[in-house]
């Protein structure tokens, strides 16, 4: 089972994992190159992490400026290995505002969907960031931090490590902790499939619970909170009022009750998490004004004129997310292993027995239970394998389960009739436990076991 949680949460986690291994090095521009606008100009560089990894990155700047510009660094988002060239288009447009921009790439040794370290993120974002202060185009004395999506937790990290970082720019910026946030995403995914009912609760909440319980969800309960506390430095944190990936008025909430020092909250009306004007997979440009915001903020805060802390007026976000617990000893994955292992057995032993006797010359048992375990040996392995493909079918976009009836996937409509089947027929043979034998005994203990792991799950519920 734990195989099979983790296929699932392969397609749900985030993130990032490695060890330390080597001090870092300074990194060095390898030489210049246009960004295809004459507005610009641009370098390579590289870094060294520190557990020894070299990475890449891409440096923007204005082509005819004059006296040393604001710096500021670009965190990526979640993904394994992103390379710098995803995160072009901010950079050039926050170049063309008059500072200097590092994308980096991000590291993909050590880091998988399953696993992530948000402090040794952070550290690798530090050792970019002394690349960017240390060129002789940047003011180090007005250089700060930008990150994206996931970005928005490993960047605050960063600049509670140093005062060397002026300012922090959040776009999409998350306030809660990563499991109840996927949820969220994941609760927008199905209300937009049009899915309801049990499946529902399964596929937002009971699912991530178990997988965070099993280590399969990388960073499950981080609470950004304690850090964002620390953070004295001006903060700019920006949103789509479409955001359907991190909640947007849920997290700017966060953001103004937390930050002590000055922050400035804004909403892009229409917008989606990275503020591309289609979507980051279609576009060509960012949300109109988004660049402009950047620039003017940052001229600002850097020209001496830090703005007093404000916020525009909270988007209406239809659905607020749920908290989710960390599971209690009976729903952990070692319980529902040892369930799982317990109700195969109960029902493959009785069919095995009922073989043997009739080949001694016995009867087969009666209708109930050869119903019972028929019902229970193909419902509980359909019921592992219907969350897996469930959950495996969500992507960026949304989740397609096929058709739907009430709401509901035809194969949880399968799985829900095999365990009403279980239900019934442990009912009837139950009505004969006086006389049954022990391999009918062991069958009706599973039904028994049965019911209330279906109940939790939600194979017995509407």
């Amino acid at each position: 089972m734990k195989i099979a949680l983790g296929a699932a949460s392969l397609a749900l986690a985030l993130g990032a994992m490695a060890t330390t291994v080597a001090p870092a090095t300074a990194a060095e521009a390898t030489g210049t190159k246009s960004a295809g606008s004459s507005e610009l100009k641009t370098a390579d560089v590289s870094f060294r992490t520190s557990d020894g990894l070299t990475l890449g990155g891409r440096i923007f700047e204005p082509a005819n400026a004059t006296g040393r510009l604001p710096g500021l660094l670009l965190v990526h988002g979640s993904g394994q290995g992103n390379k710098w060239s995803e995160l072009q288009m901010e950079a050039e447009e926050f170049a063309k505002q008059g500072m200097v921009v590092l994308a980096p790439d991000k590291r993909s040794v050590g880091y998988s969907k399953m696993k992530r370290d948000y402090s040794q993120l952070a550290d690798d974002a530090l050792k970019a960031f002394a690349v960017l202060r240390d060129r002789p185009e940047v003011d180090p004395a007005k250089a700060g931090v930008w990150g994206l999506s996931e970005g928005g937790w490993v960047a605050p990290i960063a600049v509670t490590r140093t005062s060397d970082i002026k300012f922090l720019i959040t776009v999409g910026g998350p306030g809660l902790e990563p499991l109840r946030s996927q949820a969220w995403n994941m609760a927008n995914k199905v209300d937009r499939a049009g899915i309801e009912g049990s499946v529902r609760t399964l596929l937002n909440e009971s699912f991530y619970r178990l997988g965070a319980d099993a280590g399969l969800f990388p960073e499950a309960h981080y609470d950004p909170a304690p850090t964002l506390k620390k953070i004295h430095q001006p903060v700019l944190a920006l949103w789509g009022t479409e955001d359907n990936q991190i909640p947007p008025a849920e997290s700017a909430e966060i953001f103004r009750k937390t930050f002590p020092g000055s922050v400035t909250v804004r909403f892009f009306p229409h917008a989606p998490h990275a503020l591309w004007a289609a979507g980051r997979e279609k576009a060509e440009e960012l949300v109109p004004g988004y660049a402009e915001t950047v620039g003017s903020w940052v001229r600002d805060v850097t020209g001496g004129h830090v703005p007093a802390s404000s916020a525009d007026p909270l988007p209406a976000q239809p659905t607020r997310s749920v908290p989710l617990p960390e599971s209690a000893w009976w729903e952990g994955w070692q319980a529902q292993l040892i369930v799982l292992v317990l109700l195969l057995v109960a029902f493959a032993t009785y069919p095995v027995a009922a073989l043997v006797r009739r080949r001694r010359g016995g009867d087969g048992g009666s209708w109930s239970n050869r119903v019972l375990a028929t019902s229970g040996l193909v419902g509980v392995p359909l019921f592992v394998y219907a969350d897996v493909s469930m959950i495996g079918s969500a992507n960026g976009h949304g989740i397609d389960l096929g058709p739907l009836i009430a709401g509901r996937p035809i194969l949880w409509l399968v799985v829900q009739l095999l365990a009403f089947t279980t239900l019934i027929s442990t009912a009837v043979s139950a009505t004969r436990w006086r006389t049954a034998r022990l391999r009918e005994w062991m069958l009706i203990a599973g039904g028994l076991l049965f019911i209330p792991w279906a109940l939790y799950w939600g194979q017995l519920l509407p």
